[in-house]
């Protein structure tokens, strides 16, 4: 049997440590350039060091992302980067243009490349390509279908590796190759600054009927004629096992930690599970779909896995996510009394019940005893976010374990 990796996006370094302690096998980062997603943190070179560092003392692998279509001028920034992260060292580059794939094979051939889903990597000659040119491993293109894919696995070589998203937000465009920010913004989201105008509203107007706003197809909601529902295949890890797929990937690099932990933690109970034990998997299929629930979403589709979608799959109601529980802060640190310190990120007050999740799929109810700020002074609650504050709820939490709120829409 092939073994599975889990492999969970990370915005920030904070993120990155949530990753690992909460599931991840391997993550995947991206650097401050030449990655496709600008909007988010990223990571300097010292922390990708510091990253690499710690995911590597858990047993954990570290990808940086190197992905964009790549125009003249970012070649020689491009070589200046490759010579970088050969000093620091990470387990592998994803890329998907063929120049950078040739400056990487020149700079760092001792570093792993994986083709990126950005490359429209769709069939198995295109996975002969790459793997004739030295990568170890590609990302299938969304577009697959769960048949396609194991037709892929059984005409390439048996040590090549394939990749494939298995949960997170769906581009409307082939693979993620979209023109439509570049067009409407000025924002190329090939180059890492896409605006989502997939998520926006839109209506149709004929040219001789100014004004006049047709709907293209509408509910009480509005129009959202891009607006695709988020991947979601906890449901089904046996057939994307069964398939052939080496690595299974999560999409978000700029999710909350609540949100990595939350996904990451719930795959890797699934996994486990379904490694050990079939029947255990089929058990707690209901406490996966929950937990999985409780992340930001769109609502879920199995995407193009099993055949293409309808229009039940594609999604004409929200351009907005769902929220269940908010994040309210990490536990960093715990001392002899019990409090735990943690960098505030949303409102809670004292008296408020709340819940503790834990790594290893607990959670746990708990009450705030107490508030006290940094200089000691108690506090009724911490209206301020990004405050840090010391917090005693009842029992004592260990570091990386996420305090977090359920929400009443739920």
């Amino acid at each position: 049997m092939r073994k599975t990796e889990l492999l969970i996006p990370a915005g920030s370094l904070e993120v990155l440590k949530v990753a690992v302690l909460y599931g991840a096998d391997a993550v995947y980062i991206g650097g401050e350039a030449f990655g496709l997603r600008a909007k988010a943190k990223n990571f300097t070179n010292e922390e990708i060091r510091e990253g690499i560092e710690f995911a590597h003392s858990h047993g954990a692998k570290v990808y940086v992302t190197a992905n964009i279509l790549a125009h003249n001028e970012d070649l020689a920034g491009v070589e200046t980067y490759f010579q970088e992260l050969k000093k620091i060292g990470p387990d592998a580059l994803i890329i998907s243009d063929p120049g950078v794939f040739s400056v990487a094979k020149q700079i760092c051939p001792e570093i792993e490349i994986h083709i990126s889903t950005q490359a429209n990597n769709t069939n198995y000659g295109t996975y002969l390509f790459w793997w004739q040119q030295g990568a170890k491993r590609v990302v299938s293109a969304r577009e697959l279908s769960l048949k396609e894919i194991r037709e892929i696995r059984d005409r390439i070589p048996e040590e090549m590796e394939i990749e494939s998203f298995i949960h997170g937000a769906m581009c409307i465009s082939y693979s993620g190759r979209c023109l439509l920010s570049n067009f409407m913004t000025g924002r190329d989201a090939n180059q890492g600054a896409c605006t989502h105008p997939c998520r926006w509203k839109y209506h149709l107007m004929e040219e001789s009927r100014p004004g006049e706003y047709f709907p293209v197809e509408e509910n009480e909601r509005g129009t959202f004629i891009f607006n695709s529902k988020d991947l979601c295949m906890i449901e089904h890890i046996p057939e994307m096992m069964e398939a052939g797929i080496d690595s299974f990937k999560i999409e978000g690099r700029m999710k909350t930690a609540l949100y990595v932990a939350t996904v990451a933690r719930a795959y890797r109970q699934a996994i486990d599970a379904w490694n050990r034990d079939p029947e255990e998997y089929r058990k707690n299929l209901s406490w996966y779909r929950e937990e999985i629930g409780k992340c930001t979403n769109r609502d879920f589709t199995t995407g193009f896995y099993f055949g293409k979608p309808g229009t039940d799959a594609q999604i004409y109601d929200n351009n907005t996510y769902v929220t269940n529980y908010t994040y309210l802060g990490r536990v960093d640190s715990v001392d002899a009394c019990g409090r735990c310190r943690l960098e505030q990120k949303n409102k809670f007050s004292v008296g408020e019940t709340l819940e503790l999740m834990k790594p290893d799929g607990r959670n746990l109810s708990v009450v705030v005893k107490g508030i006290w700020d940094e200089e000691g002074n108690p506090q009724e609650s911490c209206p301020h976010a990004r405050q840090i504050i010391d917090v005693e709820l009842g029992i004592v939490p260990e570091p990386f374990d996420i305090l977090r709120r359920r929400e009443e829409n739920m």
